[in-house]
């Protein structure tokens, strides 16, 4: 299935400042490392895209939670933004390019945007484990997109 989720009309604005870079780029960085397991109380894994616009590689450390089959569930929820993140137009772009670093290692993933009774479940999940994302939709009227990434064989 696509990426078909459209941006809302109103949510929290996020502006990137420097100290915020320097904080992604230390947890991405730790992520690699293998010296960086949690953040905010849930696992963190590094997601690497490829600029759609710019071609550029991006490297955004995120939440995810991981699922039976082998997958890992990450959630585009920009804190409540009104609009989708880079990282989520990026996967939308090429969803078969990316890759994620878990514990130092680096693995290549296809993204899926899960929808339906599959997007519930998941969700359903996310809000349990990380309640702080619950509070996300109160802050905008979008729907925040769970995506499903999944190994790549090389």
């Amino acid at each position: 299935m696509t990426f078909t989720t459209p941006d809302g009309t109103y949510g929290i604005t996020m502006k990137p400042n420097r100290l915020m870079r320097w904080f992604m780029h230390r947890q991405t960085s730790a992520i690699r490392r293998g010296k960086q397991g949690k953040m905010m109380g849930f696992a963190v894994l590094a997601l690497i895209t490829t600029g759609r616009k710019s071609g550029k590689t991006y490297e955004t450390p995120m939440g995810y939670w991981e699922e039976p089959a082998g997958t890992w569930v990450i959630c585009a929820s920009a804190a409540g933004a009104a609009k989708h993140p880079a990282w989520y137009r990026n996967l939308a772009a090429a969803p078969d390019s990316a890759h994620i670093v878990i514990a130092g290692e680096e693995i290549a993933v296809s993204a899926e945007e899960l929808h339906g009774t599959e997007r519930d479940a998941a969700w359903k999940r996310i809000i349990d484990e990380a309640p702080r994302f619950a509070g996300y939709t109160e802050k905008t009227d979008r729907e925040l997109p769970v995506i499903r990434l999944t190994r790549r064989s090389n």
